[in-house]
């Protein structure tokens, strides 16, 4: 099964660049770096795309 997306670095300029990697098997998102990390199911990711779709979050 082909992966949603490629893994993304997400680096703001600081020191910290954690990634948002999807992985197939177990149908779950992780965000973040070495011990802060947060893992999303499927359904859940589906869910924080489509209100970013939505324009529900903005930029901070």
């Amino acid at each position: 099964m082909k992966k949603p997306f490629e893994a993304i670095v997400l680096c703001g300029g600081s020191k910290c660049c954690p990634t948002v990697d999807a992985d197939v098997t177990t149908q779950k998102v992780t965000i973040g770096e070495d011990d802060n990390v947060v893992t999303l199911k499927r359904e859940e990711w589906n869910i924080l795309v489509d209100k970013i779709k939505k324009g529900e979050l903005k930029e901070w």
